[in-house]
């Protein structure tokens, strides 16, 4: 990573406002321009290749053949920029409506306590169609989630990461995906939609008798082989209830291609997965990911790109310091507020004695 890459990766580190080429330069009092700063985040678009480039030493340091890949993805909200073709507008299935911002999927390693990003798409809708159902115009890309999801996971496999499993949500089973990580002699654990059809037995698949899951009396917590439509090998199914914080009753279906695994295997290694939610508040409040008031396509995958270099430079610190990326984003500003209050006092002191 080139000079201005790295002092405006820290920049987005010790930032507590919005982040400007001009707020950058007047801190280190013009020693570099603010059109420099800005000519950094016009250039080349950084893609996961420069990602992997500065996050690669530290995965040869910690990575282990139990490592994990985590694909999942989010929404950088950014209500009042105007649109283009990143910044637009996404479902959130977590609210359950439309909102606009970026919506950026990631590839993100895990091994014990330490998540790192090994790459990142910006879903970026360039087709614009009209929607038959509202007659609307609206916005769409030409390559899906799913397929970006892949293209992740081929490249950690190209780059000869050590991990084990894939982990996902609903949202990225597809059999499609499911067949890609097998192919490449890796396996997965993820949730299955309680609609999902499956059968209980490899005569039953050959007969084609087909069942929803939301219709199958399964034991809880008691692990059975079933096989999906398109998947050539069986998968392992558990069964989970849950009562959630409104008393309400919840179920949830798991599979891993590793029938050799028991339910505590299973749900153990799946939780692994909410490791994610933690990164990404991490990076919409510890590196200033939300607060670039950049414009276009360009200037605002830069910065993002080098707030997820500052999320790798605090996970680093984590690793040294043993303290989480909140309480060094705390002692950060701490250390400001003594600086502050020490600079009021001494022009406090200028005053009384002039």
């Amino acid at each position: 990573m080139d000079d201005i890459a790295e002092i405006y990766s820290d920049y987005l580190i010790a930032s507590f406002g919005l982040t400007t080429a001009t707020g950058l330069s007047n801190l280190l009092d013009g020693e570099i321009s603010h059109d420099k700063i800005t000519r950094f985040l016009s250039a080349q678009l950084k893609t996961s290749q420069d990602l992997w480039h500065f996050v690669k030493p530290l995965i040869r340091d910690i990575e282990t053949q139990d490592g994990c890949l985590i694909i999942d993805d989010s929404i950088e909200e950014k209500p009042y920029t105007d649109e283009n073709d990143i910044i637009c507008w996404h479902f959130d299935h977590s609210k359950g409506t439309n909102v606009k911002g970026i919506n950026f999927l990631s590839c993100l390693y895990q091994v014990a306590s330490i998540s790192l990003p090994l790459g990142f798409e910006l879903i970026s809708k360039t087709e614009q169609y009209i929607d038959p159902k509202d007659g609307k115009q609206k916005r769409r890309s030409p390559i899906s989630k799913n397929e970006l999801a892949r293209s992740q996971i081929g490249y950690a496999v190209k780059n000869k990461i050590k991990f084990r499993f894939v982990l996902f949500d609903v949202w990225f089973s597809s059999v499609e995906n499911m067949r890609f990580i097998l192919k490449n002699r890796k396996h997965f654990i993820c949730p299955l939609k309680s609609n999902r059809k499956i059968a209980l037995s490899k005569t039953d698949k050959l007969q084609g008798r087909w069942h929803k899951l939301e219709n199958l009396e399964i034991e809880t917590n008691s692990p059975s082989l079933i096989y999906l439509e398109g998947l050539a090998t069986p998968v392992l199914l558990i069964k989970q209830v849950f009562i959630n914080e409104n008393g309400k009753t919840a179920v949830q279906y798991l599979i891993s291609s590793d029938t050799k695994l028991s339910t505590d295997d299973i749900t153990t290694n799946y939780q692994k997965r909410w490791r994610v939610e933690e990164y990404h508040k991490s990076l919409k409040q510890n590196v200033s990911l939300e607060k670039s008031p950049t414009q276009t396509p360009t200037t605002q995958t830069n910065h993002f790109f080098a707030a997820l270099c500052g999320y790798i430079k605090l996970e680093r610190l984590k690793i040294k310091t043993k303290q989480n990326h909140f309480a060094l984003k705390s002692k950060l500003y701490l250390k400001a507020l003594l600086a502050t209050f020490q600079t009021l006092k001494n022009l406090n002191q200028v005053h009384l004695s002039a």
